[in-house]
C-alpha cells in the first residue's frame, strides 16, 4: 500500500461529511457532562419554550433544555447501538463461518434455525420479548443483538462459502489446520470488505431500531435521554407547530446518513486497494 493510498487529502467530500458527523456525535457522547449547558433532567423553563439566545433548540414538554438532552442522548443512543452491533456481528459471523467451514448437519441446523428466526417480524418479536422480560439495559442490548445477528449470519455464510472453496483454504485443510485457523487466518481476512460494509449498515440499523423501540415505550426508559424517546416525548407538540420532536428526529437521520457515507467510501477504498474499480 502506497502512502498516497491512506492520505486524508484523497478523501472525497462525502467521506469528510460522514467523518465530521460521526466525530461530532462521538464528542457529544464522550464529553456530554462537559459540553451540555444544563443537566440531563434539569427543568430550566416553561413547557415547549421556543428557541432563543439562551436555549438554542428551545425547551421540551417538561421545560428541559433540548440541546442538553440531545447531547446526553448521543451517549445513550451510540453506546447501546454500538454494543448491540458488536455483539450481533460477533455472534453472527462466528456461527456463519463455523457453518460454512463445517458443512453437513451443523450447517443445516444453524441455517434452518436462522431462517426460522428471520421469518418472525423483527419489531413484533422485540416488542413481545421486551414486554415480558424486565426492562433493563442489558436485556435491551441482548434482544437487539440476537435479532440482528440473523441478518449478519446470512451475509457471513454467503461470503464464507465463496472463500471456503478456494485453493488456499483446501491447502490449509490438507496441511491439517483446524477450524479455528481456517476461520481466522484464511476466511476472515479475505472477507473484510463486505463485512466492513455490513458492520456499518448494522450499526445504522441499530440506531434506527433502538429509536423505534424507545418511541414505542420499550427502549430506553425515561428520564434517561435518548433520541427516539425524545421524539416520543415531544410528538404532541407538532400539532401546535412546536419543532421539539424534529430536532432529535433530524439527529437520528443525520447520523444514519453519516455512517452510510463513511461505510460506502471505505468499501470503495478497500475494493480499490485490492484492484477493484472503486475510486477515492
Amino acid at each position: 500500500m502506497r502512502l498516497r493510498d491512506i492520505s486524508i487529502t484523497a478523501w472525497p467530500i462525502t467521506a469528510w461529511i460522514g467523518m465530521i458527523g460521526i466525530a461530532l456525535a462521538l464528542i457529544c457522547a464522550v464529553f456530554a457532562p462537559l459540553i451540555a449547558p444544563y443537566g440531563e433532567t434539569e427543568v430550566v423553563g416553561g413547557v415547549w419554550q421556543e428557541a432563543d439566545a439562551q436555549f438554542f433548540f428551545g425547551l421540551d414538554n417538561l421545560g428541559r433544555d433540548i440541546l442538553s438532552r440531545l447531547i446526553y442522548g448521543a451517549r445513550t443512543t451510540l453506546s447501546v447501538a454500538l454494543a448491540a452491533t458488536v455483539i450481533s456481528f460477533s455472534l453472527g459471523i462466528l456461527l456463519s463461518f463455523i457453518a460454512a467451514v463445517s458443512g453437513g448437519v451443523i450447517d443445516t441446523v444453524f441455517s434452518r434455525f436462522n431462517d426460522l428466526m428471520m421469518s418472525i417480524p423483527t419489531l413484533i418479536f422485540a416488542l413481545v420479548v421486551l414486554a415480558v422480560l424486565p426492562q433493563h439495559l442489558v436485556v435491551l442490548i441482548l434482544v437487539m443483538a440476537i435479532l440482528d445477528s440473523t441478518r449478519v449470519y446470512r451475509l457471513g455464510r454467503a461470503v464464507a462459502l465463496d472463500v471456503a472453496v478456494m485453493e488456499f483454504v483446501e491447502a490449509a485443510r490438507l496441511r491439517g489446520e483446524g477450524t479455528t485457523w481456517i476461520i481466522f487466518r484464511e476466511i476472515l481476512p479475505n472477507t473484510l470488505s463486505p463485512l466492513l460494509a455490513e458492520f456499518g449498515l448494522r450499526f445504522a440499523f441499530s440506531i434506527l431500531f433502538l429509536s423505534t423501540l424507545s418511541f414505542l415505550g420499550l427502549g430506553i426508559q425515561p428520564p434517561t435521554a435518548d433520541w427516539g424517546g425524545m421524539v416520543k416525548e415531544n410528538k404532541d407538540g407538532i400539532i401546535f407547530g412546536i419543532s421539539a420532536a424534529l430536532v432529535p428526529g433530524s439527529a437520528i437521520a443525520a447520523l444514519a446518513v453519516c455512517v452510510n457515507l463513511v461505510v460506502d467510501w471505505l468499501l470503495k477504498r478497500t475494493s480499490s486497494l485490492k484492484g477493484g474499480r472503486g475510486d477515492a
